[in-house]
């Protein structure tokens, strides 16, 4: 028996140590991990030099308390800013903690102009999170379920849909922003149309609102771009990062740029765990990693290589649907609901997992090599294979 909360539909499994792409269970049994913790484990496990910079953080400063100046804080916020082209950066511990940011933002910012009830685009089957105010503006009843009242101040359209954002400019004088994921990751693996990024950007220029982007799960290298909406040429009013920032350790941010800069000042936010010296020092050797070893090139180039490598495995397969993503963020839609697979895939030695009901979710960790996603695919194909003749 166990007092943990039942929140989630565990697997029965317990994994004890990893290195690179793999992990290991209490019984000595190896994975594959096709999942990165859900696109939170950039580097794997165990990658030594990360391993390292948190180790000697550790023996000096874990926490220390936004009432100070946090060096590792700054140094962090530069690096992203530089990165970016963004100009300030608030750091807390999540995605959601990220998007509440977004949101609070965006609402002071609609309050300045002198609108008394802002109010934020949101996509259906978007995920923002499970805080109130972030499963308010996701996009899946599901989530949303038992948690009523909802937070007010989001209108809802079609992802991908630019005439559906014009009718609501024509009819809505309190929209003060846009708030949309470049891909859906939990929507099941869709990807924004760069056409439709740029003219959303021209839509939030002509309207006066802020484009913001949650990159939580699509940023940090995982399309092969330091962040997605660099595919595109555009540049958001507001960005919120997390999952692979830190690697393993939970940090989020939000970033901000333009006219959405200085929205907040001393008071107006916060967040007593957020950008500890710790979490920042996980940040700047996430980012250093990257660059020095060259994954984001290596994230591009190993995702095309899965997607070819899964279509040509799957070809003529009926009850497939679609292979689509970009980097390593791979979706495969199957005909049907398919969240068995999740099992079935564990007792192969692969972790995979299953969103939208019918789309087998792939993250790898950009340090998974080659031969790896080769061993990925040959696992996945006759699987896939399997279920669909049952």
């Amino acid at each position: 028996m166990t007092h943990v909360m039942n929140t989630y539909a565990r697997l029965p499994v317990a994994f004890t140590h990893g290195e690179g792409a793999w992990l290991w269970d209490e019984e000595g049994n190896r994975y594959l991990d096709g999942l990165s913790g859900i696109a939170v484990n950039t580097l794997g496990h165990a990658h030594p030099r990360y391993t390292a910079a948190l180790t000697s953080q550790i023996n000096k400063l874990i926490h220390c308390s936004n009432v100070y100046r946090v060096e590792g804080q700054e140094r962090l916020a530069d690096r992203l800013c530089n990165l970016s082209g963004m100009q300030e950066v608030f750091f807390c511990n999540s995605g959601c903690e990220a998007n509440e940011a977004a949101i609070k933002l965006a609402r002071m910012y609609g309050h300045k102009k002198n609108i008394e009830t802002p109010s934020i685009i949101v996509m259906e089957k978007a995920f923002h999170g499970r805080t109130l105010a972030t499963l308010s503006a996701t996009g899946n009843r599901k989530v949303q379920a038992g948690f009523e009242p909802l937070v007010t101040g989001f209108v809802r359209v079609p992802y991908n849909d630019l005439e559906a954002i014009r009718q609501v400019a024509q009819h809505n004088a309190s929209v003060v922003a846009v708030l949309v994921e470049p891909v859906q990751g939990e929507g099941g693996i869709r990807t924004l149309d760069i056409a439709y990024l740029q003219e959303l950007r021209k839509i939030c220029d002509a309207q006066n609102w802020l484009l913001m982007l949650d990159e939580v799960q699509c940023g940090i290298g995982r399309t092969g771009k330091w962040f997605a909406y660099q595919h595109t040429g555009i540049l958001p009013d507001v960005m919120t990062l997390a999952k692979g920032l830190g690697s393993g350790m939970p940090i989020g941010a939000c970033l901000a740029a333009g006219k959405a800069t200085g929205a907040f000042g001393p008071g107006n936010h916060g967040s007593t765990f957020g950008g500890n010296p710790l979490a920042c020092t996980a940040g700047l050797a996430t980012l250093d990693i990257l660059e020095d070893d060259g994954l984001l090139s290596h994230a591009e180039k190993l995702g095309k290589l899965i997607c070819r490598n899964l279509a040509s495995g799957l070809a003529g397969v009926k009850g497939l649907v679609e292979i689509r993503g970009q980097g390593l963020m791979i979706g495969v839609e199957l005909n049907r609901p398919c969240g068995d697979l999740v099992k079935l895939a564990l007792a192969r030695g692969l972790l995979i997992n299953v969103t939208a009901d019918n789309v087998i979710r792939l993250l790898p960790p950009l340090v998974m090599t080659e031969a790896e996603a080769q061993q990925l695919v040959d696992i996945l194909c006759p699987l896939i294979k399997e279920f669909l003749q049952t």
